[in-house]
């Protein structure tokens, strides 16, 4: 059980990212706020699949490298990728070498043209389960926040139905915490309130 903790800037922050400048600043910048944009929303649900077994903070000090590495995370040309492209990017050291992984980003990104195309938008899709409305939880340490929810499981299965890979009711909860649809910024976190607000502005 860990609550929130005070760093030496005087703010109190969630315990997670411990004292790492890279991960403070995701903590303090990205984490948890509202994100509406279609392709943002596929490159952190596909940074969240790659995660899978791994930890958040190894993604992301690969980042830019994924980024390079996967034209953008433009998914008109990931849809693309052919088996040459699939072995470059299992011969690419700056990512995440996983075939399936890799492989389930292009049926990501196949799956996510075809609910923009025929569907109501990725965005739009996705905060329609929250009714376009960030959840605003109080937890007040790390032993009160959930792995996944019932609202997570029910996402997962959608997405699964839909042709989306690695987005089991778990990496999607931490999606939903990432992109800001559940603001799980523990309560002392000075962040829970800057999250706050702007899921207020939102609604």
């Amino acid at each position: 059980m860990t609550a929130a903790i005070v760093h030496s800037d005087g703010l109190a922050r969630c315990p997670w990212p411990k004292q790492d400048p890279l991960y403070v600043a995701y903590h303090d910048e990205e984490w948890g706020v509202p994100d509406f944009d279609d392709r943002a929303l596929f490159e952190k649900l596909v940074l969240d699949g790659f995660q899978a077994g791994l930890s958040w903070i190894t993604i992301l000090r690969k980042r830019d490298n994924f980024r390079r590495a996967f034209d953008g995370f433009a998914p008109e040309t990931i849809a693309r990728y052919d088996g040459r492209k699939i072995a470059a990017l299992m011969r690419d050291e700056g990512i995440v070498r996983n075939r399936a992984k890799i492989e389930g980003a292009v049926a990501s990104a196949r799956a996510f043209l075809e609910l923009m195309e025929n569907g109501p938008g990725f965005a739009r899709h996705l905060w329609g389960f929250v009714d376009g409305r960030p959840q605003v939880n109080r937890f007040r340490t790390t032993a009160d926040v959930p792995a996944e929810t019932e609202l997570s499981r029910a996402i997962a299965k959608d997405l699964a139905r839909r042709g989306f890979k690695f987005c089991g009711p778990t990496i999607v909860y931490a999606f939903m915490q990432a992109v800001g649809m559940v603001n799980d910024h523990l309560v002392r976190c000075h962040r829970h309130a800057a999250c706050k607000e702007m899921s207020a502005a939102r609604a």
